[in-house]
């Protein structure tokens, strides 16, 4: 009988992607990419302005588009080799999969699908831009697949169990501080090894008097450096 791989939960957020050249909100002035966000990226911002809303989100969507996955997202897609991993992401890009990750899930929703209001379950895959007056087949708008702020994370429910059952908890550029994602790591088992990919010290603190492994690079380098290290390459 073959021995079960060794599981390991990914729980990545901003800096993940930041790698490769993808800004995400984590600024405290309030502004992404230069707009306020409670005016593009609120329910209330979608009531007042939908046509901002979506201006600015098809303006997300061409930069995923355009960037590329970092050696970071490579070097975990390269762990399935030798371990059972699940990917818990924060990011709304779709860099994880275009690597080669085939679990991941998206805890803040995916930028190149969409839904609607009345029906956010049933998801499309945007192959451009999403304008007023596209809909769905009832004739509903068409809105960006992403969890505005003021709106439920309903797959942290579904994120708990993939934390529970790790071996290995490796986060990656995240600073921890936004929930309910923060709190994700409370589920981890006392036996968990738990590893901090990230340059900044402020995710410490979120991890409470657990004990922490911390690499202290960007995770376009840490990221393959522990890879190699768990591979038994180096």
């Amino acid at each position: 009988m073959a021995t079960a791989k060794p599981k390991i939960c990914v729980l990545s957020g901003a800096g993940m992607s930041a790698d490769s050249g993808l800004k995400t909100f984590r600024d405290s002035d309030g502004l992404w990419e230069g707009y306020d966000v409670h005016e593009v990226a609120t329910p209330e911002a979608w009531r007042y302005n939908p046509e901002l809303v979506l201006k600015f989100y098809n303006e997300r969507r061409a930069q995923v588009r355009a960037a590329e996955p970092n050696a970071g997202h490579f070097a975990l897609a390269e762990l399935e080799s030798a371990f059972d991993v699940e990917i818990v992401t924060q990011n709304i890009d779709d860099l994880h999969e275009r690597a080669g990750s085939t679990r991941v899930l998206h805890l803040h929703g995916e930028v190149l699908k969409s839904r609607t209001q009345q029906d956010p379950k049933t998801l499309y895959e945007v192959s451009g831009d999403i304008n007023l007056g596209d809909s769905d087949e009832r004739g509903n708008q068409l809105r960006p697949h992403v969890v505005w702020f003021g709106e439920a994370v309903t797959e942290i429910e579904n994120a708990v169990p993939k934390i529970a059952d790790a071996d290995i908890l490796l986060i990656v550029g995240t600073s921890l501080v936004v929930y309910p994602a923060a709190g994700l790591v409370s589920f981890a088992r006392p036996s968990c090894r738990i590893i901090l990919v990230d340059p900044n010290s402020g995710a410490e603190q979120a991890v409470g008097l657990r004990k922490v492994e911390f690499i202290r690079k960007p995770a376009a380098q840490g990221v393959p450096e522990l890879a190699r290290r768990l591979l038994g390459s180096e």
